[in-house]
């Protein structure tokens, strides 16, 4: 049985399971927002790295090429923007609270983004090489562990120090699990691993932002179940990119997940299902074969087991939590920013 990428319905799709507008205010100002108001302090965080491994840094930041010379090719600061709009949707004075708590964010995410290119041993971060690719796994490593410390340094004497502390260990038992993820079979397994990797930095971005803000305590425990739900259906759209996303949206290279034969939860799914499209996965996931006709094939396979529907409605299930949390914290109009960045997060093109 041969199939056509247009067969199995992957061209031209957009992950689209949500939309939220409100007047001429949209997810790109609120990320512009947070960008002007993160990133000075962020770099000054960084200054305080030693210049070998700083340039490594910037570059997987995005602010340097290669040689060290400036660059644009800057992230989204989607988490940063998390802890302020949870800030602002508490905040009992006038904002921005959060900054310092939005930095230590950012830098736990660029340094668990390292360390996940190093041991996946992926050579493509934001349609470039990545770090470890261009310096080398030790120069990598290094400057992950810079950034962790950067993290650590920039929340000494705040609230929300415990919080970060325990989604850096969630963060290290999920890399951990990941670097064993051939033993992961199940999807109850997978889904397990997406609460310890992308739902507790977002559930954390949020509760710290909240308790920046000035929360109390059903406030913050409602922005953090609020990331909680959207970083499971952040990541379970992730995952499905990682199968069936194109490469110039991603900046990844084509089905990165299947070449690394990786179980994410649509994965796991597709092969716990039955009937003779999931044996002619399982025969193909257990092959050796790296090359894009066979990995080509897979992706057609998942999608016709019904797993691509399945993480969509699951994503969907997921949104419709996160944004039920809201009705807890404040009035729609102040918590605008936080639903706008969840319609941005649950909509990309693959």
């Amino acid at each position: 049985m041969r199939l056509s990428t247009s067969e199995a319905g992957i061209e031209g799709r957009v992950v689209g399971i949500t939309r939220y507008e409100s007047g001429s205010r949209t997810a790109a100002t609120v990320l512009d927002e947070a960008k002007r108001l993160v990133e000075p302090a962020y770099r000054s965080s960084l200054d305080r790295i030693a210049p070998p491994i700083r340039m490594i840094v910037g570059y997987h930041a995005g602010w340097l090429d290669a040689t060290g010379r400036p660059s644009k090719q800057v992230g989204k600061s989607i988490r940063p923007a998390l802890v302020l709009a949870s800030a602002k949707a508490v905040a009992s004075a006038e904002p921005p609270q959060g900054v310092t708590e939005a930095v230590a964010v950012e830098l736990v995410h660029d340094f668990s983004l390292l360390h996940d290119d190093l041991t996946d041993g992926d050579e493509q971060r934001r349609n470039r090489r990545s770090a470890w690719s261009v310096y080398g796994e030790r120069g990598a490593q290094l400057a992950g562990d810079a950034l962790l410390a950067m993290a650590i340094n920039e929340m000494v004497g705040r609230p929300g120090i415990t919080l970060l502390s325990k989604a850096l260990d969630a963060l290290c038992n999920e890399k951990s699990a990941d670097i064993e993820s051939e033993h992961r079979e199940t999807v109850d397994e997978s889904l397990a691993m997406i609460e310890s990797k992308t739902a507790a930095l977002l559930s954390c971005a949020c509760e710290m932002g909240a308790i920046a803000g000035g929360a109390d305590q059903q406030q913050a425990r409602a922005l953090a179940e609020f990331g909680h739900h959207l970083g499971i259906a952040f990541q379970l759209i992730d995952d499905m990119l990682g199968i069936w996303g194109n490469p110039s949206v991603t900046g990844k290279p084509l089905y990165p997940d299947l070449a690394n034969r990786k179980k994410s939860p649509p994965i796991a799914r597709a092969l716990d299902s039955t009937g003779p499209t999931a044996d002619a996965l399982r025969e193909l996931y257990r092959d050796v074969g790296r090359d894009t006709e066979t990995l080509h094939r897979i992706a057609c396979l998942i999608e016709l087991t019904g797993a691509r529907e399945w993480a969509e409605r699951e994503a969907q299930r997921e949104l419709d939590a996160a944004l039920d949390c809201l009705t807890s914290v404040s009035a729609d109009d102040a918590t605008e920013d936080l639903r706008l960045l969840a319609a941005m997060m649950t909509s990309r093109s693959v």
